[in-house]
């Protein structure tokens, strides 16, 4: 049972969710039991799933009817085109001073979360963005790590490093000021996904706090998530096109800070590109001498396998035939 605090709505809750009926429950039960001095509400958009997930949004609607305030759609809005669910449908209504993203698929495993994030930001004006550390669930086998840890211990992170990190931060930690997305720019609005473009804004109003607690779970290949859904069909060519436009997004925040933060944005692209080729197993331009700056940016674990598929291509295929039949086995 929910323990929120009355008075105003301090934070809002904004989750997406589609075809998430596996992984729903685990979210909503993250929101529900947040411990809080303070009022909160959970928006959350269901966008026309064929599974039981509208449902199970009912269900957990009815137990908590002052808490969650859905949205359930009977037509599909991302197949009509509209990519921007949070700006369109969730933040427009948010009540709270903060908002705090979770996608449906994704989960708090901290019930002081809100609480902790909050109080930091209420105590620090000139913070924008806070963000925390996540645990890696994977569904099904894969070679990864299993902490999504940005930063080794609690510190602040200037808008030059939000802008150019050198790895991602999760989604279910973010939290930021309602107001930043009152009006959203047009780099946000057609920018194909949401997470990025947010923490851009965020860095152009003041700098960001990272805290190395894992408060979430980061759920690793659900057959709707975005990932799983890119790697379905012409992959190259998907990932060709999100690169150019992650690079006209990018270039988008840059001429809406009057470029007052053109290097980092310039070096950032690189990034992406060079990232786009190893998603792509481009070893030849991942292992060049041009892009050597990013190649060791990469984990150990990334590069022993990066060059094991490159100099030794039969052994990786057997490897990654017996490991994954080992995994139909389990």
């Amino acid at each position: 049972m929910s323990s929120a605090g009355g008075g105003p709505v301090m934070v809002s809750i904004c989750c997406i969710a589609y075809n998430q009926e596996p992984y729903i429950r685990a979210a909503l039960e993250g929101f529900v039991n947040q411990k809080t001095s303070f009022a909160y509400e959970i928006l959350i958009h269901d966008d026309a799933s064929t599974d039981r997930t509208a449902e199970i949004i009912k269900e957990y609607a009815g137990r908590y009817p002052d808490l969650i305030r859905p949205i359930l759609q009977t037509e599909n809005q991302y197949s009509r085109g509209l990519t921007n669910i949070s700006g369109t449908f969730n933040f427009p209504r948010a009540r709270g001073r903060y908002i705090a993203m979770c996608e449906g698929d994704d989960y708090w495993t901290d019930p002081c979360k809100l609480q902790t994030q909050v109080d930091y930001m209420e105590a620090n004006p000139g913070c924008s963005l806070m963000l925390h550390s996540a645990a890696v669930r994977v569904e099904g086998r894969a070679f990864t790590e299993r902490r999504m840890r940005p930063y080794r211990g609690d510190r602040r992170i200037p808008p030059e490093e939000i802008i150019d990190k050198t790895s991602g931060y999760p989604t279910a930690s973010l939290l930021f000021r309602a107001e930043m997305v009152k009006e959203l720019p047009d780099y946000y609005v057609n920018a194909p996904i949401a997470d990025i473009p947010l923490q851009l804004m965020a860095a152009s109003r003041g700098w960001a706090y990272y805290m190395d607690k894992p408060m979430c779970v980061y759920r690793l290949g659900g057959s709707y998530s975005w990932t799983e859904l890119m790697k379905q069909g012409d992959y190259e060519e998907k990932s060709r096109r999100y690169y150019l436009q992650m690079r006209q997004m990018y270039r988008g925040f840059d001429e809406a800070t009057g470029r007052r933060f053109h290097g980092t944005v310039t070096h950032a692209v690189r990034r992406i590109y060079f990232l786009t080729k190893v998603n792509t197993k481009d070893y030849r331009l991942v292992l060049s001498a041009e892009y050597r700056e990013f190649y060791r940016e990469l984990s150990l674990r990334t590069r022993f396998f990066i060059r094991l598929e490159a100099g030794a291509p039969g052994l990786y295929r057997l490897l990654y035939r017996l490991y994954h039949r080992e995994a139909g086995r389990t």
